[in-house]
């Protein structure tokens, strides 16, 4: 009898949460969302196995689905062309309302901090006080924007190492005084300078994470179809689960951290404060984890294009590996979204001075290895190395750095006309006898020198050197060089310590101030070693 009540009682817990549960949805579908514009998009969500559940929208469309043995369902319904606001209804055994619905473009916004960090990040004052006149230009745009179709929603940060997330937390958010504050920087601007040449509602879709390297950005499957990434990745989780089964012991001591903190607290405390090792379930760099702890969340949202800004933390971790991770990246992105095509655009790093030579010339090389890796159809990049701050790593100057991104949607996504999408990037070099002669695409009506100070556009400066061009002897060793312009689209380059010269290297440091190439329409030439 007593076996009898408690089944009964298990049962009347039971029964409300998994008998009668009410339709769900991905936080995506909610009040005040975008959704890409003149497309089939899917809606997915949750309820009782083999459920009903019914769409309808205030511009027609109406679609069903009977939902899995699991509870999972997803439909797809053809949206309108840009505007709102519209109304979606999801009815099962309960009615959700989705209000104040856009039909625009959606775009992913990924990375590290310099994406992650939000416009309340940008009012603080400045390191540097020649910076300060940024910090006032945001104050006075957080306290008077006033654009309903600019739209966020962001992912909540979470590292998983097996499991893929389905679902986060948060909420639409519009671009005004009293919301902005937690919208990307980046992609506000980003969003602001299409809005200005486009009538379209731009939804921002963020998923980044500050501190992060791009392997856990990366999925499973695709360290799995590479040998040399599969191989990291196998390592990687191999030292994880040694890690958790040895701190999974009854009453574990870190030992390791016990001793360093002592060490520390000996001496005085004069050194930067050790601490725990990171528990690899919660640790954010692992390869896949957030791939599958953010980015599985939101898939297979529709989205017009992808914006990338990371980097910073692999100019010490893999840096001469990048490329190959980025490539990999997008290439596999792409196949999740089912979006051969689409489109894909990153920011070079600003310019900072970091505290060590490693990561001096592992920023320089990850930069180039985003030039490289513009080798990919439907791919774009902005150069910031002449907007960034030496003392700060996120620097301030989101405006031109989403202006600069902003140009190749623009072109090539909503057929705006445009004097120029990119400067000078390195197309090839001839070596003759002790110069080498380079020769670079997107030069507009040509090269110049160039000075930039702010917000202010690009002014050209005559009877002013070329500065940050380095040249490369047979001997391995590199020379500061000389170098001028020949030609509309050439730069000859030389060194008196260098004569028989075979390579060239432009603003090949982490902080490359006073770097001054540029073409006509006033954008930097990017960062490059001759291939």
């Amino acid at each position: 009898m007593k076996i009898s009540i408690k089944i009964i009682v298990i049962l009347i817990v039971f029964i409300p949460k998994f008998g009668f549960a009410d339709v769900e949805l991905n936080s995506l579908f909610s009040n005040r969302m975008v959704i890409q514009r003149n497309a089939e998009i899917p809606i997915w969500g949750w309820a009782d196995p083999n459920e009903k559940v019914e769409v309808l929208t205030s511009w027609g469309e109406h679609a069903t689905a009977i939902t899995n043995t699991d509870g999972t369902w997803r439909l797809d319904i053809k949206t309108p062309k840009a505007g709102g606001p519209h109304k979606i209804t999801v009815s099962g055994k309960n009615t959700i309302e989705i209000t104040d619905v856009l039909s625009g473009d959606i775009w992913l916004c990924a990375g590290q901090s310099n994406m992650d960090f939000s416009m309340s990040k940008f009012v603080k004052n400045s390191r540097d006080p020649k910076d300060q006149p940024l910090v006032e230009y945001i104050r006075n745009e957080v306290a008077t924007v006033n654009d309903d179709w600019i739209r966020h929603i962001e992912v909540q940060p979470t590292s998983s190492l097996s499991e893929k997330k389905l679902n986060f937390d948060d909420q639409w958010r519009k671009a005004k005084p009293e919301q902005i504050g937690k919208i990307s920087a980046t992609g506000y601007f980003f969003a602001k300078a299409v809005r200005e040449q486009v009538n379209v509602p731009i939804g921002l879709l963020e998923c980044a994470l500050g501190g992060t390297r791009i392997q856990p950005w990366l999925s499973e499957a695709t360290y799995m179809a590479d040998p040399n990434m599969k191989a990291y990745f196998e390592a990687s989780r191999k030292k994880s689960n040694e890690i958790i089964e040895r701190v999974s012991v009854e009453n574990y001591v870190d030992t390791t951290f016990t001793a360093k903190f002592k060490a520390w607290e000996a001496g005085g405390k004069k050194t930067p404060k050790p601490y725990p090792s990171t528990h690899p379930s919660l640790d954010k760099q692992l390869p896949a984890t957030l791939y599958n702890g953010m980015l599985s969340a939101i898939m297979p949202f529709k989205i017009k294009g992808v914006l990338w800004y990371q980097g910073e933390s692999n100019s010490h971790f893999l840096e001469e590996e990048y490329r190959d991770y980025f490539t990999a990246l997008i290439k596999s992105w792409r196949a999740d979204w089912n979006q051969e095509d689409l489109p894909f655009y990153w920011m070079q790093l600003a310019n900072y001075e970091v505290p060590d030579k490693r990561s001096d010339l592992g920023w320089a090389s990850v930069n180039n290895q985003l030039r490289q890796s513009l080798k990919l159809p439907h791919t774009g990049m902005a150069v910031l190395y002449d907007i960034g701050e030496a003392k700060d790593v996120h620097p301030h100057n989101k405006m031109d750095a989403g202006k600069r991104l902003a140009l190749w949607a623009l072109k090539n996504d909503y057929n705006v006309e445009v004097s120029a999408v990119s400067g000078p990037l390195y197309h090839s070099h001839k070596i003759k006898r002790n110069k080498i002669q380079i020769t670079f695409s997107e030069v507009g009506e040509g090269l110049i020198v160039g000075h930039k100070h702010l917000l202010n556009p690009v002014s050209e400066v005559k009877n002013q050197p070329l500065k940050w061009f380095e040249i490369k002897g047979k001997d391995g060793e590199w020379y500061p060089a000389q170098a001028k312009i020949i030609s509309k689209n050439k730069v000859e380059v030389w060194s008196e310590e260098c004569l028989m010269p075979v390579a060239v290297r432009y603003a090949w440091s982490s902080n490359p101030e006073g770097a001054n190439l540029y073409n006509n329409h006033g954008l930097p030439a990017s960062v490059f070693l001759t291939e």
